[in-house]
């Protein structure tokens, strides 16, 4: 043997023996792996037989999963395996062990899912593991998938009720691994999701939430199965189409909106090809099935986030068109959603305003919701927890400011014109309350956009009425509306440059005010407006007298709980003067103001009269003398109020304390007649006599009210002036009283009974002694005691009914005699 057969041949058994302890390390590391997996499927058996907390089974037993899951696909490939052994023997056991592995792997599965298909959730989580490293073997994953949701198919068909929640989440990932490259992982990922529709499909029949389709049936889901790879990359769009339609109509909604939900995260994806897989696939399912998608405010805020994080996003005409789509079969809560973002709105919110507008078939809803915020007040705190809940942190409502910025956006879209002729009314009374709102806002700093301005503005120019808007501008109306007197004005500037141009839209506006002004606002203030824009506007296309029906209106708002409405009908009112008798419903008109009259505000009261005092002017005799009757009634009231108001004169000029007294609430006849005297003899104590004499004139009056007055009044003077009265005086006084101590009317009796007893009492303290008259004088001048109730007795004109016939028959006798100087 040469030397060189020798070398040869020892490197042949070198290389023999290195091969072999090669394959005994193979051999010894997949039977470890074996070992270990098998030790992982008793660890589990044992759980599931435990009474362990079912969260706490799932988390211990999806731990072992991962790590039996790591260790059995760090295993080399099979090709690779067989390499490694020397023989043909050697490689089939090799290849034994290897397949067992993979086969104890989805048995322990198999254990898990046949027990409980809630745990088909592993599923989720493997994919995810698939995807962190390229070493794991995608195909031999998506293998064991299918089959495991092919066992757990025919498994639910023996359920009435079948719970799998991670159904749309795997749906989710099963879609874009139906988009691969690779044409086995295609197959294979295609019966996974075939088997997970069966089970979608399962659910549905216990919960009968899905309505059968024209794409419903047996075997609608069957082309998942009939997959040809060889031609899939010609037909992809129509199969991606076709998943998306079957994803839509067997999951139910919640897991459609998981479905939904995963697949927007994945539009974040570093990887460009998934996220554009994911973008396709979610176009398609909402094009189709978006009405079916819950939480749909959340997914709006989550697009937002998405933005306005990386305002650069690759994907974001994607996330947009997300928008776009669920605008259209959920548009109120989208744009509820799009007003819910800080102010002003930057420019993630201004592009997704303008994503929702793109869908022009639902712009009557989006304008529709936009109104419905608008009736809102910017700055009113939240009043209940069933309000809509809110993702801001902020409690008050400052949705109302955004709406108005965003029909900055929505109005001037082409495809909205004829949704905003149709809306044009209600766009342009909410955009000038909002005006009024927001200038009255003190949230918003001084320099604040006024965002209602400028979408009334862009709401003109949109309608064809730029002239108006040109009108108004040189007007400087827009320039003063942030001014908060100016408000009101600009709303008759607006009124009356509207009908200066003979707006087309006035029919549908005048039908809408009138509608809005019978219905009744939503507050007071909202009243206002609407009767100043609505009597401008009758103003210039109507001559006096209204039309019945708006007569009504004014009638009613005479009456109204806001003293401001009250007096702008009245003034309205009080200008139908000249052409008070072409008006059918004179008498109900009048006899409203006459109800003005007990009106708390005396603004209200004096506008009335001046009102009336106009229209009697110009009133004919015959319906003058049929109202005489309830115009005299309605001063009886009125009368007593006049007093108050003198009274009021006199508290102020002459430093009285008893304005509090002559509060309708406080008011009390006695009282206020005490606190008078007691500020008299504080004052004018030398001039107590004088007042007496001058009462006792009264007590011979008709009227019985005067007489009980006097007689009280007597009584009160008398007990002040005590120490300066003479007995001639107590004289004159006991003779007068005498008399009424026998008056016809019982109550006036009872008092002259009363203040005859006050007068005896100051008559036996009364002495001719100078010297002590003197001393009692200077003890006055000392110790001034204030009068306290001496009557107890309230002077209520109603206490009778002769009191009340007889204060009704002088003023009708007043009446009859002074027609025409009733109201002075």
């Amino acid at each position: 043997m040469s030397l060189r057969t020798s070398k040869i041949g020892h490197f042949q058994t070198l290389h023999n023996c290195v091969k072999w302890h090669r394959m005994e390390s193979i051999a010894n590391s997949l039977l470890d792996t074996f070992s270990d997996l098998l030790c992982h499927q008793s660890m589990i058996l044992a759980m599931n037989s435990s009474f362990i907390d079912p969260l706490v089974q799932y988390e211990s037993q999806l731990s072992i999963i991962e790590s039996s899951f790591r260790k059995a696909f760090a295993i080399p490939s099979l090709e690779v395996v067989k390499t490694r052994g020397t023989n043909a023997e050697d490689k089939e056991e090799l290849e034994s062990v290897y397949m067992s592995i993979f086969n104890m792997y989805e048995d322990t599965l198999l254990i898990l899912v046949s027990k409980d298909l809630y745990k088909l959730q592993i599923l989720k989580e493997m994919m995810k593991w698939m995807d962190e490293d390229n070493l794991y073997f995608q195909e031999r994953v998506m293998v064991i998938i299918s089959r495991v949701l092919s066992f757990a198919s025919k498994k639910a068909r023996g359920h009435a009720s079948v719970d799998v929640p991670c159904s749309g989440v795997l749906a989710a990932e099963l879609s874009l691994l139906c988009c691969h490259t690779d044409p086995s992982i295609i197959q294979q990922a295609s019966s996974a999701m075939y088997y997970l529709l069966s089970i979608a499909k399962q659910q549905n029949a216990g919960t009968n939430t899905t309505k059968s389709t024209k794409n419903d049936g047996p075997g609608s889901h069957d082309f998942l199965l009939s997959l040809d790879t060889q031609v899939l990359s010609q037909t992809m769009n129509q199969f991606k189409t076709k998943i998306a339609q079957s994803v839509g109509q067997y999951l139910m909604p919640s897991l459609l909106t998981d479905f939904v939900w995963s697949l927007l995260k994945k539009l974040s994806s570093p990887s460009h090809v998934t996220a554009f897989e994911a973008a396709a696939i979610l176009k398609l399912t909402l094009e189709s099935h978006a009405q079916k998608v819950t939480k749909v405010s959340k997914i709006v805020d989550d697009i937002y986030q998405q933005i306005s994080h990386n305002f650069s996003h690759t994907m974001k005409h994607a996330l947009l068109r997300v928008i776009t789509l669920l605008t259209r079969t959920s548009p109120k809560k989208v744009i509820f959603q799009l007003m819910d973002y800080p102010l002003p709105a930057d420019n993630t919110v201004i592009l997704m305003w303008e994503a929702a507008g793109y869908e022009s078939s639902v712009a009557p809803d989006v304008l529709s919701t936009i109104l419905l915020i608008l009736k809102g007040k910017p700055g009113e705190m939240e009043e209940t927890q069933m309000e809509r809940r809110r993702f801001s942190l902020d409690a008050t409502n400052m949705m109302p400011v955004a709406a108005s910025q965003a029909l900055c956006t929505f109005l001037p879209v082409g495809s909205y014109k004829k949704a905003v002729a149709q809306f044009f009314p209600q766009l342009l009374m909410a955009l000038m309350l909002q005006l009024f709102y927001t200038s009255q806002l003190r949230v918003l700093p001084q320099d604040r956009p006024l965002f209602a301005r400028d979408a009334l503005r862009v709401l003109l120019n949109c309608s064809g009425l730029q002239e108006v808007d040109l009108a108004l501008k040189k007007k400087n109306c827009w320039n003063q509306f942030s001014q908060v007197l100016f408000h009101h004005h600009g709303v008759y500037l607006i009124a009356k440059t509207l009908s200066e141009h003979n707006f087309p839209q006035f029919p549908e506006t005048l039908h809408y005010l009138y509608k809005t002004s019978v219905e009744g606002p939503r507050r007071s203030e909202d009243s206002i407006i609407t009767i100043i824009f609505l009597t401008e506007l009758l103003n210039n296309f109507f001559k006096d007298p209204f039309p019945e029906e708006f007569l009504v209106l004014f009638r009613d708002w005479v009456n109204d709980s806001n003293p401001e409405v009250s007096k702008l009908s009245l003034q309205k009112i009080a200008s139908m003067a000249p052409v008070i008798n072409e008006i059918e419903s004179a008498c109900s008109l009048i006899t409203s103001i006459l109800e003005a009259f007990l009106s708390k505000e005396k603004t209200v009261v004096i506008r009335a009269l001046l009102t009336l005092r106009r229209l009697l002017g110009r009133l004919d005799k015959v319906t003058y003398s049929s109202l005489c009757t309830n115009i005299a009634s309605s001063y009886c009231p009125l009368m007593d109020h006049a007093c108050k108001y003198t009274l009021d004169i006199c508290a102020s000029q002459l430093k009285w304390s008893i304005s509090y007294l002559l509060k309708d609430e406080n008011y009390n006849f006695e009282l206020v007649v005490i606190n008078i005297c007691n500020n008299l003899v504080a004052s004018n104590e030398n001039q107590i006599t004088d007042l007496i004499s001058d009462t006792l004139g009264f007590m011979g009056s008709s009227r019985v009210y005067l007489r009980r007055g006097a007689v009280i009044l007597v009584g009160y003077l008398a007990k002040l002036g005590e120490y300066f009265l003479l007995k001639d005086e107590m004289a004159v006084m006991f003779e007068v009283i005498d008399k009424l101590r026998w008056d016809e009317d019982p109550i006036t009796r009872d008092l002259a009974e009363m203040t005859h007893h006050i007068l005896t009492e100051i008559a036996y303290k009364m002495t001719s002694s100078t010297i002590k008259k003197n001393f009692r004088r200077i003890f006055r001048f000392i110790y001034t005691k204030r009068l306290k109730p001496l009557y107890n007795w309230n002077m209520d004109l109603t206490d009778s009914d002769s009191d009340t016939k007889e204060m009704k028959s002088d003023k009708e006798g007043f009446a009859e005699d002074n027609d025409d100087d009733i109201i002075i």
